[in-house]
């Protein structure tokens, strides 16, 4: 077991395998290389500290891509995973001295591919002699110091965050994780390291690690009755005094949270979820943030704090180990105390290196494994399936999730009170490059058709709830008057709204009218072939980050729960696939919704 974990942990009885802290997590003193730079400053004496960060890994460790069995590119030039990460690192660390560097993350690590999916579920790292996780590998390789929990942490549940833990060699920061019962942090809040400066008095660098409240919503099956996530601005406030009182004269914050102050969750919980910003602005304390969760690059931002009017420097790098965020403090001693003089921040791209082959041999044989694993065939397909135009046309491809969910619902219900009531399905155009080519299909296409660990629950809703539903969907589309020119590529996202958060709903026939403002878009509304009765009963299979409340859509959060598994729908698609052996769309396929305007089709 590593330091962090068998020196300062109690165990909990509420969270099974993990505990309370009650202390902080001590790193070994960096010593000053002999000859420095510092031994020949004059007065006052400085000193420059290097914070890096990286977030959002999402489990990329190469420059691949598993759904297209190929290296990963894109449009914008960009090569992700820790390898590139790792190279960048050691040159940041010559350049600056690695004594004078601290190497951090902001969270989301072991889900978002099919090697972190490989490690939970495939070949687990719970089960008994099991593998180390590919993640820890090579994160306890590069040297990271201290790592913030995401959101994703949660989503295989307690006892896989917990065995992960036990594998890194760094702590897994939460101060705003804490046991549902005791209140007390279940994860340690924060992380102290010590720059030794010759000539003058140690610098101590504090690090508080945030995490996402929306972890309440989105894990709900996994943390409910144990583990609560408070506000992030609360807890800051209630923890940076404290560090600066244990003589932190550096406090960085590791949060997992965007800078925007905006929620997805509606009022479901009272807490932010991206609050980075908040927290500079409120707390007086704080010297830097590292951001996370949006998955949005910000290479400086400032933030004035409100009530010291000091600035709060805050940096978020671009998602699957893409960017990598530097920090550059400049600190001044006087009265012999450090002081935070300056704090700039930059970033770093992955793609300007290439793979630290020290790295690559480490993991060469998971990733091997891995990628055998997803090319495996379960069938053939009669036609290529693709989501280029799902997100405004009905697509046979987002059909066949929606069929699957139908019939593993039905199946659930078979014999039960519900049996009888009929099932409706709901599904987003995840990605707009997804495609199930003609011919042999493996399980990296069906994976590639539905990119989340998402698992599925059966809620019971009104016909009228549904209509709500489907005008909250509909409000993902932009207004467009009739005669305006049509550009697909300005049609959606109204207002900044993901893919994601916009949904099909299967068994319904309904016409979308673009022409009409958000909330009286959906027309001709029915099911069977009559119009719909806003009071009868339906079952919605659905996803359990929509039955949560993500994407704050209406009634499903509130909606009483008949049924769920922890079995992903991914997982699912190919089981259904396999048994049918052939994808034809005659059994999956149907239009149920078209986009008009003033009742005209769109298309």
């Amino acid at each position: 077991m590593p330091l962090n974990r068998r020196k300062f942990l109690q165990r909990s009885a509420v969270t099974g395998a993990g505990a309370a802290l009650t202390g902080a997590v001590a790193a070994p003193a960096a010593e000053a290389a002999p000859g420095s730079h510092h031994r020949h400053e004059r007065h006052p004496k400085r000193y420059a500290l290097t914070v890096l960060g990286t977030t959002d890994l999402h489990g990329h460790v190469f420059n691949w891509d598993y759904f297209k069995d190929a290296e990963y590119t894109d449009a914008a030039g960009n090569a992700l995973g820790l390898a590139r990460i790792s190279t960048l690192v050691e040159q940041v660390r010559k350049e600056k001295g690695r004594q004078n560097t601290l190497l951090l993350d902001a969270g989301d690590t072991i889900q978002g591919t099919p090697l972190t999916y490989y490690y939970a579920k495939v070949d687990p790292i719970t089960a008994k002699g099991g593998p180390v996780h590919p993640m820890a590998k090579a994160m306890n390789a590069i040297g990271y110091d201290a790592v913030a929990l995401g959101n994703h942490e949660f989503n295989y549940g307690i006892e896989t965050l917990r065995r992960f833990e036990q594998q890194c060699r760094f702590p897994l920061l939460g101060a705003n994780a804490v046991d549902a019962k005791t209140l007390k942090p279940a994860f340690p809040p924060y992380f102290m390291k010590t720059f030794r400066v010759q000539g003058a008095p140690p610098v101590r660098v504090a690090v508080l690690g945030l995490t996402n409240p929306g972890i309440a919503i989105w894990d709900k099956a996994y943390v409910q009755g144990k583990l609560k996530f408070p506000g992030l601005e609360e807890q800051a406030a209630k923890w940076v005094p404290k560090l600066r009182s244990m003589g932190a004269d550096v406090v960085i914050v590791s949060a997992h949270s965007g800078a925007s102050g905006t929620s997805s969750y509606g009022d479901q919980v009272p807490y932010v979820e991206n609050a980075a910003a908040n927290v500079a602005k409120q707390v007086p304390g704080i010297d830097a943030i590292l951001v996370g969760h949006a998955h949005v690059e910000i290479p400086e931002l400032k933030v004035v704090n409100d009530r010291t009017g000091k600035t709060v420097v805050l940096s978020e790098p671009l998602c699957f180990a893409e960017r990598l965020s530097l920090f550059d403090f400049s600190l001044v001693l006087e009265r012999g105390r450090w002081r935070v003089e300056s704090v700039k921040a930059s970033l770093r791209n992955t793609n300007a290196v290439e793979d630290d082959p020290r790295i690559t041999r480490l993991l060469r044989a998971e990733h091997a494994k891995v990628v055998a694993y997803v090319n495996q065939v379960v069938g053939r397909a009669t036609e290529t399936l693709t989501t280029v135009e799902a997100r405004y046309k009905d697509a046979p491809i987002i059909d066949l999730i929606t069929k699957v969910q139908e019939d593993v619902v039905k199946q659930a219900l078979a014999g039960t009170e519900w049996a009888a009531l009929p099932v409706v399905a709901q599904a987003s155009p995840f990605s707009r490059t997804s495609e199930i080519p003609a011919g042999e299909v493996t399980i990296r296409d069906l994976s590639g058709l539905y990119v989340y660990d998402n698992t599925l629950v059966a809620k019971l809703l009104t016909g009228a709830q549904l209509r709500a539903y489907l005008e909250y969907s509909a409000e993902y589309y932009v207004q467009t008057a009739p005669g305006a020119p049509v550009d697909v590529e300005k049609l959606t996202n109204a207002g900044g709204r993901p893919d994601y958060n916009y949904d099909y709903v299967s068994g319904l026939s309904y016409e979308i009218d673009v022409a009409q403002p958000a909330g009286s878009r959906i027309k001709k509304l029915s099911f069977g072939g009559a119009p719909l009765d806003d009071a009868a009963q339906f079952v919605l299979a659905v996803n359990n980050y929509r039955a949560n409340g993500g994407g704050a859509f209406p009634h499903v959060a509130t909606a009483r729960e008949l049924w769920s598994e922890s079995t992903e729908i991914r997982t699912r698609i190919a089981e259904w696939a396999t048994a049918k052996g052939v994808l034809d769309p005659k059994d999956f396929a149907s239009v149920d919704w078209s986009l008009t305007r003033n009742g005209t089709p769109l298309f």
